[in-house]
């Protein structure tokens, strides 16, 4: 702005008479050399010059946020670990305990003081855990009130001076607030998840493996199977866990436990053969409403048995082909799901050449209530499951990892590829299904418990400029 004044000064002073900005001094403008006659100006210059030093402190704040966000999200992780271990240690302190209350005579002092010293870790463990919880809340308590102080200033500068740094610097605002929603979203999920909430665009993240432990035979054998809770349970059974596994992928029996606590201490509370006639395959199975939904093959079809009345059923669907299984499972022609909108099957027929079909089934009448088709080639898959009326199919990726690479929507019957990577414990599984009472991901890997947490896209209202942004 200076130089741009000084360059029109030079100009004007070679010009003669009055022009813009000039005046007269002592005496009037002329040419005459010698004479005395002298030039002036006026200079309108701006009432304020841009304060630098606030966006400085804007742009140094943001940062700041950033280390912070990143801290934190990585403390998430931490959490969701230290949770599963406590509650294994709390699980295994417990059976002690009981062991030591039924036959007290079989332990000593030293035995007993061990035990309180493993207690006395355990609740350190858990308050420090506690704490952390606490003092991650009230940072992003002081974060949000950081942000709003830098709204305030970014405001006022952009109402005032020149608006491109300012927006630039904005920008960068808007990507530290997405973040801090993102871990503000991570942690609400992990502590006070959202249960049958569908208001989000799909699975973003699978936790690591939790492994509860070997299955209630105690042994590795038993590698066919599957475990987990009732999607839709019946009053006063909740808590109810139900695991049934075998030798082969034949289902043969299924026990049910009250509790998580009795499912380690394999203290069950029922126990059901299936019925000669009726025994199940494929594994693919689960619990609903107290109904075990299933696959038999004589016929060839879907099966359910209702623990209630202790009643079986059986639908044909006569398209459906026993040609067409997961990669690493015999038998599993039919895979049944339950989400937040019902219940579902999925199955190849000859007519769609292996590629895999979407049915909802009706509860009531047990019948298909509406298919969709899929362009996903069912031998390629190694399981898939439903979530808010959306398919997700897995892959392998490696000896460690699956990926779940594709989904699709039967609202919308739009297809996409995807990538969200989650580890095995063991090398293979032969079910794998979400629960949507507690959104988790319950897997039956080589004969144990193993579930997952998952993280949904729930930002689609902050993926654009926050309201407070578009004053």
């Amino acid at each position: 702005m200076v130089g741009t004044l000084y360059f029109f000064a030079l100009l004007s002073s070679t010009l003669a008479g009055s022009v813009g900005l000039w005046s007269e001094g002592d005496a009037r403008n002329g040419t005459g050399g010698g004479s005395g006659v002298r030039c002036a100006c006026d200079a309108f210059l701006p009432s304020s010059t841009f304060p630098m030093k606030d966006l400085v402190v804007v742009e140094q704040t943001a940062v700041e946020i950033y280390h912070k966000l990143e801290l934190e999200m990585g403390k998430m992780e931490d959490y969701e670990t230290k949770l599963a271990a406590y509650a294994e240690q709390i699980i295994k302190l417990t059976v002690e305990i009981e062991k030591m209350e039924k036959n007290p005579d079989a332990y000593n002092d030293a035995d007993i003081d061990e035990i309180k010293v493993e207690i006395k870790q355990v609740e350190a463990l858990i308050k420090e855990l506690q704490l952390s919880i606490r003092g991650s809340t009230t940072v992003f308590e002081s974060l949000r009130v950081q942000i709003t102080a830098m709204v305030g200033t970014l405001t006022e500068l952009e109402k005032t001076h020149d608006k491109n740094v300012v927006l630039a610097t904005r920008r960068e605002y808007i990507k530290v607030q997405l973040q801090l929603d993102e871990c503000e979203r991570r942690h609400q999920e992990l502590f006070n998840p959202n249960i049958g909430s569908c208001a989000h665009t799909g699975i973003i993240k699978v936790s690591k493996p939790i492994v509860s432990q070997l299955n209630a035979h105690l042994t590795a054998n038993y590698k066919y199977g599957g475990w987990g809770k009732d999607s839709k349970p019946v009053p006063d059974r909740e808590s109810m866990y139900w695991f049934s596994g075998y030798t082969s992928s034949a289902i043969v029996d299924i026990r049910f436990y009250t509790n998580y606590k009795n499912l380690i201490l394999r203290n069950h509370f029922q126990h059901h053969n299936i019925h000669n006639g009726w025994t199940g395959y494929g594994n693919n199975f689960i619990i609903r409403d107290n109904t075990l939904y299933y696959q038999i093959n004589s016929p060839f079809g879907l099966a359910k048995l209702n623990f209630t009345t202790m009643k079986y059923e059986s639908r044909v669907i006569s398209k459906a082909s026993n040609r067409f299984s997961y990669v690493n499972s015999p038998n599993q022609n039919f895979d049944f799901s339950a989400d937040e909108s019902g219940l579902w099957v999925t199955y190849a027929t000859d007519e769609s050449n292996g590629r895999m079909v979407i049915a909802k089934i009706n509860e009531l009448s047990f019948g298909v209530e509406e298919e969709w088709l899929t362009s996903v080639y069912k031998p390629m898959v190694n399981n898939a499951f439903m979530v808010c009326g959306v398919l997700y199919a897995v892959k392998t990726v490696d000896i460690q990892n699956e990926e779940i690479f594709y989904k699709f929507d039967t609202k919308t019957k739009q297809e996409s590829s995807m990538s969200v990577l989650f580890e095995r414990f063991q090398e293979k599984y032969s079910n794998l299904d979400y629960n949507p009472t507690d959104q988790k991901l319950y897997m039956y890997n080589d004969g144990y418990y193993v579930n997952y947490h998952l993280w949904f896209n729930h930002t689609a209202k902050a993926t654009v400029e926050p309201p407070v942004l578009l004053a």
